[in-house]
């Protein structure tokens, strides 16, 4: 049997397993509009995909705390009844996370969502049942930066006895990459995302396709890699 190059993988979810964009967007352009707020372009809302949504309330809007947290729950109330499955399945993810799990390779979610949102879509794709782990923000978003976040997968991995000797990190923006390397985790970096050509920089390997993909886990015919 050939030896894996990873040991345990840890996948983010935007962006990464599915196309989350028209959902997120959607309940933010509302939560924008019920707070009396002038709706950002369609290409700013896109820049909250992916990064903890208090950190872009504060960065990106410019909110106070107090602010955020009721900008936080307008969002999440109309997200979870209308947004949240508003997401399109990327091409061959559910075979990948397949071919994962049937390897044997421990695998974890690592995402910057909340659990049970994030557990909500993996449900309605039927793609739960590859993971060994469900690793989220908390739902009081005290943990939601990606660092956070890998360091609780990684505990709770280690807690079931998994090898961590190798991991790697699946994600396609730069807090995947950067959250990640806090833990001395590699980050793959996914094209098909909604990161950028810069946001590469410091990854082991940049992968176009599934097959791509399979192929940098080591689950797949050798192919090439940026």
């Amino acid at each position: 049997m050939r030896r894996l190059p990873y040991t345990a993988v840890l996948f983010d979810l935007d962006g990464t397993i599915v196309d989350s964009a028209p959902g997120i967007t959607s309940s933010l352009a509302y939560t924008f509009r019920t707070m009396g707020l002038p709706v950002p372009s369609p290409a700013k809302l896109l820049e909250w995909v992916g990064p903890p949504i208090m950190d872009s309330f504060r960065d990106l809007a410019g909110f106070d705390p107090l602010t955020s947290a009721r900008a936080l729950a307008v969002y999440r109330e109309h997200y979870v009844q209308t947004g949240v499955f508003d997401a399109d399945l990327y091409p061959g993810l559910d075979r990948v996370l397949r071919a994962i799990h049937e390897a044997g390779l421990p695998l974890s979610l690592a995402t910057s969502k909340p659990e049970s949102t994030a557990k909500l879509i993996l449900d309605h794709y039927d793609l739960s049942k590859n993971f060994d782990e469900l690793t989220g923000a908390s739902e009081d978003e005290t943990r939601s930066a990606k660092a956070d976040v890998v360091a609780e997968a990684l505990r709770r991995l280690r807690v079931a006895g998994v090898d961590l000797s190798r991991p790697v990190m699946v994600g396609d923006r730069s807090h995947d990459v950067h959250g990640a390397a806090e833990h001395d985790v590699p980050t793959i970096f996914v094209t098909w995302g909604y990161g950028s050509p810069a946001e590469t920089a410091g990854t082991v390997a940049v992968v176009d396709t599934a097959a791509e993909l399979l192929a940098a886990l080591g689950l797949g015919p050798a192919s090439a890699t940026r």
